[in-house]
């Protein structure tokens, strides 16, 4: 096996449930941010961001329990995913509900994960498998995210919606960076092997 793996049995199918609730959840994002920066509707607008990431686990089960994964799913939800966290990130930076050092904490973190992707698939290497500590980093920013905007929106629950978004929020940004330490790990090998010149031990 050379570690080249640019086909894909996995049908580019579109219209499946999965990829249809990857759709729902990707339409979600202006609605989050048109209720929190337009009008004021919070709850609404928490309410969506909950759903938005809280519903993060059920595209990918419904795929394997349905047996409707496909390669437009696998590419579509991790898109989907960065964008909800981004987007919500940059907003609730905006309205002054995250300071700017967590956003860029961040944002440092996606910038290191895109260019090793980049340099992964300009190797002629198909995308590495998404870890589980990746995947878990994930759910608990889509948790810490609606908590902490309760928190800032709704002051009765400050008082425990706080402490516990920031948690939250901690754990996951540092499960998050571990996640790019473990994406590293198989990166870089197949990196310095596409270097190395055929024939050469």
């Amino acid at each position: 096996m050379t570690g080249r793996e640019l086909g894909d049995t996995t049908a580019w199918r579109v219209w499946t449930v999965p990829n249809l609730i990857t759709m729902v959840r990707l339409a979600g994002i202006p609605v989050f941010c048109y209720l929190l920066l337009a009008t004021d509707s919070y709850v609404a607008a928490v309410v969506v961001l909950a759903v938005g990431g809280g519903t993060d686990w059920i595209d990918g089960f419904l795929a394997r329990r349905l047996g409707q994964e496909s390669r437009f799913g696998q590419i579509l939800d991790p898109i989907v995913d960065r964008l909800y966290i981004l987007v919500a990130v940059g907003a609730l930076t905006i309205t002054g509900l995250l300071p700017w050092q967590f956003t860029l904490v961040l944002l440092a973190r996606e910038a290191v994960m895109l260019a090793t992707v980049v340099a992964v698939r300009r190797s002629g290497y198909a995308p590495l498998k998404v870890h589980f500590v990746g995947k878990t980093a994930t759910f608990i920013l889509f948790s810490s995210l609606p908590t902490l905007a309760l928190a800032g929106l709704y002051e009765p629950a400050e008082g425990w919606a706080l402490p516990l978004g920031w948690a939250l929020a901690w754990w996951g940004i540092v499960l998050y960076w571990l996640s790019v330490v473990l994406y590293l790990a198989q990166a870089i090998p197949l990196l310095r092997a596409a270097r190395t010149p055929a024939g050469t031990d």
